[in-house]
């Protein structure tokens, strides 16, 4: 495969760079993960704006346009023959002086990667609850950042039984995340996630989610809620930017519902959108019609 360096598009085993680049050294790098569907890369624009935002945090400067990244993701599509893609659009801070620097980065890393996807991901999954804490966020909110050992030490819990999602508590007890996903459920017709406030990723396909819902009128809920309101729940289902939405069939055995209505309306939802839309605020739902369906 062939990947994107620094304005470079290289076969994947000559991609290089610097041993000094602080994103190696000291953590200091973003990252976007995310979906090409038949060449379109699916939400890009709130990818863009998060990784931005991380990237104004770790005081990495770098001038990215959408339209930039639209010609870097569609000349490495060519380059590998692919219009179907997992990508990940990594910034490191690029090469300082050894030691913790203060000053802005202003000539950092771009490296794109890109692996075909050619056939659907399990639609469900096995939920267990880890004896590994989510840790805190390193600043006053999670970045999807280079700093991943939290989400390695849970996975190695897991180990290889890829049809478990192993699903972190906080310190205090409360529901927080998937390894690498997003948690939801429903009781009573009713949706719950953890808030932001817990210390989760604020993942771009759970603002999604949440904008979905709230278009349909779902009712929904963003709390502080403990084990038990999870694993007694109707049913439940983890999101992420590659495996889009996957219904947990059970949490620590306990079983779910196979009735999943709400899944089912989300999904049929997703699969609309994914080939076109560029953002959650361009949904303009057509009321009756999407209800309808």
């Amino acid at each position: 495969m062939y990947v994107y360096v620094n304005g470079a598009i290289v076969p994947e085993h000559e991609a290089k760079i610097s041993i000094f680049d602080h994103g190696f050294m000291y953590g200091l790098g973003v990252f976007e993960t995310f979906r090409l569907y038949e060449g379109h890369p699916f939400l890009l624009d709130d990818h863009l704006y998060r990784l931005q935002k991380g990237l104004k945090a770790l005081n990495i400067r770098l001038d990215l346009t959408k339209e930039k990244v639209i010609s870097i993701l569609t000349k490495l599509g060519q380059a590998n023959g692919v219009e179907n893609a997992y990508i990940r659009f990594n910034v490191s801070a690029g090469s300082a002086p050894l030691g913790l620097s203060v000053a802005p980065f202003t000539e950092p890393n771009v490296i794109v990667y890109m692996k075909p996807i050619d056939a659907p991901f399990a639609r469900a999954k096995r939920g267990e609850i880890l004896n590994v804490r989510r840790n805190t966020p390193e600043g006053a909110e999670r970045l999807k950042s280079h700093h991943f050992l939290n989400n390695v030490i849970g996975r190695r819990e897991i180990g290889d039984r890829l049809d478990v999602e192993g699903i972190f508590l906080t310190e205090a007890g409360h529901v927080a995340e998937g390894v690498v996903s997003n948690i939801f459920w429903v009781k009573d017709d009713q949706v719950f996630t953890p808030a932001v406030g817990t210390g989760i990723l604020n993942g771009v396909t759970r603002q999604f989610i949440l904008t979905l819902l709230e278009k349909l009128d779902i009712p929904f809920e963003e709390g502080y809620y403990h084990r038990e309101e999870l694993v007694r729940s109707d049913y439940a289902f983890m999101t992420n930017s590659i495996q889009e939405i996957v219904t947990l069939t059970d949490v620590d055995g306990q079983s779910f519902t196979s009735e999943t209505p709400i899944i089912h309306q989300l999904r049929l939802h997703y699969e609309q959108y994914k080939k076109s839309l560029w953002s959650r605020f361009n949904i303009k739902m057509n009321e009756r019609g999407l209800n309808e369906k």
